[in-house]
C-alpha cells in the first residue's frame, strides 16, 4: 500500500509551509502528493511550485473541477505541468456539485455522467496528438457548432508535444454510476469517504476495474490517546458534507452514508444541522462512521487498523495534513515507518 500526502486546497490564506511538507513526504518515500480546489485557490499552481521543488514524488490534482476549464484548457495545463516535471503528473478530477458549478462556474449542472465522458474523450484527444480534434457531444462542440458561429472554427493539434500520449486520470466519484464509469474508463477512483470494512458496497460498480487500476482514498489520521477527542475533526467534517455541502434533497455525500448503512443517521444529522443546531449535529455524527473511515487514536491502535486497510483494495492512503506544521510531520513519519 501506497501513502499520498493531500494537502487540499487553501482557506483564509496559503498552507503554512505546503512546499515543506511536499518536500518532506518525497524524502520519506510517499509515492504522491495532491492539491485540491474549491471555490478560492486553484489545484495547479501549488503543484507547479511543488513540481520546481521536488524530484521524485508524483504530482497530482485532487480534485481539479470539470467545470473551470474546458477539456483542451484542462489538457494544455497538464501537458505542460507534465513537461515541467518530467512526467510526474497525474490529473484527479470531478464533476463537483450543483451549488459550485451553478453558483461559482456559471454553468449549467446538467448530466453529469455524460458531461464526465465527452470531457474524457476530449482531453485524451488532446494529449495524444495523433489528429486534430473534432468532437461533437450533447455538452461540448470542437470546433463549435451553434448559435452565432461564425464558421471559421477548425479541427486543431495541440503545437507542443506531450512528453507522455496518456497521462493518468482518476475520478473523484461518490454514486454507483460515476464510480462504474471510472473503472470503465479511468486510471483510478478517488473516494473521499471510504471504509475497508464496507468496500463490498462498491463490488457492482468496480466489477469491470482493470489489474492495475488506482484506488486512492481519502482517510484522515489522527494520532491521540484520547479517541474522543481524535474523533472529533472527522465528525465536524461529516456533519458539514451532511448538511452544509449540497442541496438538502439532493446530497451526494448522505446519499452515499444511506448505501454504508448510515441512512437514519445521516437523516438526522441533516435535519440538526437545517435547523442551525450545528454543534448537536457534530454530536449526532456515529463515532463508529468517522471510526471505519479514518486512522484514529494512540498509535498502537492506528498501528493494528492499518492491517485492514492493507487487506482492502485501497491502493494508496491519502493523508490530509494538520493544522500544525510539526504535527502533520510527526503524522507522516509515524505511517511512513509503517507503511513505505
Amino acid at each position: 500500500m501506497k501513502l499520498g500526502l493531500h494537502l487540499g486546497y487553501w482557506q483564509k490564506q496559503p498552507t503554512d509551509r505546503f512546499l515543506e511538507l511536499a518536500q518532506a513526504a518525497e524524502k520519506m518515500g510517499f509515492d504522491s502528493v495532491f492539491t485540491a480546489e474549491a471555490y478560492g485557490s486553484d489545484c495547479f499552481t501549488p503543484l507547479a511550485a511543488i513540481a520546481a521543488t521536488t524530484s521524485k514524488i508524483r504530482l497530482c490534482t485532487g480534485v481539479m473541477q470539470l467545470s473551470a476549464r474546458t477539456p483542451a484548457c484542462a489538457a494544455m495545463t497538464a501537458m505542460t505541468l507534465d513537461h515541467l516535471s518530467n512526467g510526474r503528473l497525474c490529473l484527479g478530477v470531478g464533476v463537483s456539485g450543483p451549488q459550485v458549478v451553478e453558483g461559482w462556474y456559471g454553468q449549467q449542472f446538467k448530466r453529469p455522467l455524460e458531461r464526465t465522458r465527452e470531457w474524457l474523450d476530449i482531453f485524451q484527444q488532446v494529449v495524444a496528438r495523433e489528429a486534430p480534434v473534432e468532437f461533437h457531444g450533447s455538452q461540448y462542440n470542437l470546433p463549435y457548432q451553434g448559435p452565432n458561429n461564425l464558421g471559421l472554427g477548425k479541427p486543431l493539434k495541440s503545437i507542443t508535444h506531450p512528453l507522455r500520449k496518456k497521462i493518468p486520470v482518476f475520478l473523484g466519484a461518490e454514486g454507483p454510476k460515476n464510480i462504474a464509469l471510472a473503472a470503465e474508463k479511468f486510471d483510478g477512483w478517488m473516494p473521499i469517504f471510504v471504509s475497508p470494512y464496507r468496500l463490498n458496497i462498491f463490488d457492482e460498480s468496480l466489477a469491470n476495474k482493470p489489474d492495475n487500476f488506482e484506488i486512492n482514498a481519502m482517510v484522515n489520521c489522527i494520532v491521540n490517546d484520547n479517541l474522543e477527542d481524535a474523533m472529533y475533526p472527522g465528525k465536524m467534517t461529516m456533519a458539514l458534507y451532511l448538511g452544509g455541502m449540497g442541496a438538502r434533497k439532493d446530497n451526494f455525500h448522505k446519499n452515499l452514508m444511506g448505501r454504508m448503512g448510515f441512512g437514519d443517521e445521516a437523516e438526522k444529522v441533516q435535519d440538526l444541522w437545517y435547523d442551525g443546531k450545528h454543534d448537536e449535529a457534530i454530536k449526532a455524527v456515529p463515532d463508529a462512521l468517522v471510526d471505519e473511515i479514518s486512522l484514529l487514536g494512540p498509535k498502537e491502535r492506528i498501528r493494528e487498523r492499518l492491517q485492514d486497510w492493507k487487506k482492502s483494495d485501497v491502493t494508496t492512503l491519502m493523508i490530509g495534513h494538520r493544522d500544525h506544521f510539526e504535527t502533520s510531520i510527526d503524522t507522516m513519519e509515524f505511517l511512513a515507518n509503517e507503511l513505505v
